[in-house]
């Protein structure tokens, strides 16, 4: 169980996709290995197809799941929809949604993909379909098409009547599954291709401004995780001295709950200022400031929310959406 909890840790902190990719793919590998076994029976197609799209499902759920972005956008939503439900707003929440999605799905298209190409699950599955057309599509070129029809859901497990019919129609169906599986690659990648040059093109912001913003933004999110954890640590403390001491509290200064709400949003870039996360903006025009500032500066924030470009929407935990090479 450590060890689980610690590749998913990783997977989560895990900024590159391509490794995302790579783990799941291994992960496919080794499942296919040691626990897929075609039951050659009426059964073959559901089996088949739930190795195949469930895990993909679960995968693309435990991405959601692990997104910080997930969590920042659905935090609150509910008690301050009504505030949001602007154009602008639904449009930075489709917007944020769609990244979201974008990289959830890599794990699962990984899934999908490297099976396709294995083609054990695709075989197991096509094997079972009854469909009288695509079965006689498949035993078409047999030399007894009536006999091969009748024990197709037992190719799988290399039984049955006549071996060399056998092996052509399972050669057939690791072509096909093997075909799709490229098809799938390609396109996944022709999209993120597409994507990343469509954001990229219409980017207010040099490359180099870009990459110093992912540095800037990896580095307040590390930080930020230390600094919290020890001045919470410090509140503790002095909570605990305080009640075991009955004695009173030392005064330990901490972010009000407008404080917190202004910091924890994702943020969105607006060419009219230079600040690169909320928390940098908050602390520009935000602190010792009177209620006017302090509605100023809550304005701004929701302002710069309207119009972003793709390329710098939500750069969160060192990441930057729609990018690669940062």
């Amino acid at each position: 169980m450590d060890k689980f909890k610690a590749v998913l840790s990783i997977a989560s902190k895990q900024p590159n996709l391509g490794f995302v990719a790579l783990l799941t793919a291994g992960g496919e590998q080794i499942f296919s290995s040691a626990v897929f076994n075609c039951p050659c029976s009426d059964l073959n197609f559901v089996y088949g197809m739930v190795f195949l799209l469930v895990p993909a499902l679960a995968l693309l759920l435990l991405g959601f799941i692990l997104s910080q972005k997930t969590w920042k956008l659905l935090t609150g939503a509910c008690r301050r929809g009504a505030v949001q439900c602007r154009w602008g707003g639904l449009t930075a929440t489709c917007m944020a949604l769609f990244q979201i999605s974008f990289a959830a799905m890599v794990a699962p298209s990984s899934w999908i993909a490297v099976a396709l190409l294995n083609g054990n699950y695709y075989e197991c599955a096509m094997t079972g379909t009854n469909v009288s057309a695509y079965e006689r599509h498949l035993c078409g070129k047999t030399s007894s098409l009536g006999k091969c029809q009748q024990q197709l859901h037992r190719y799988p497990c290399r039984t049955g009547s006549d071996v060399p019919d056998r092996e052509d129609v399972l050669l057939r169906l690791k072509a096909q599954s093997q075909i799709i599986g490229w098809l799938l690659i390609t396109s996944i990648m022709l999209s993120n291709l597409l994507l990343t040059c469509v954001a990229r093109c219409t980017s207010p912001i040099s490359y180099l401004q870009l990459k110093f913003w992912g540095a800037y933004v990896q580095e307040e999110s590390n930080l930020m995780d230390s600094y919290g954890a020890k001045h919470a640590k410090e509140l503790a403390e002095r909570n605990l001295k305080s009640f075991f001491g009955n004695k009173l509290p030392e005064n330990i200064i901490t972010p009000s709950n407008k404080d917190w709400e202004n910091i924890s949003s994702l943020y969105k870039f607006s060419t009219r200022d230079h600040y690169y996360s909320n928390l940098h903006r908050y602390v520009e025009i935000c602190p010792e400031a009177d209620n006017r500032m302090m509605r100023m500066g809550s304005t701004m924030l929701s302002e710069a929310a309207e119009n972003t470009p793709a390329v710098l929407d939500f750069i969160d935990e060192g990441r930057v959406g729609l990018r690669s090479g940062l």
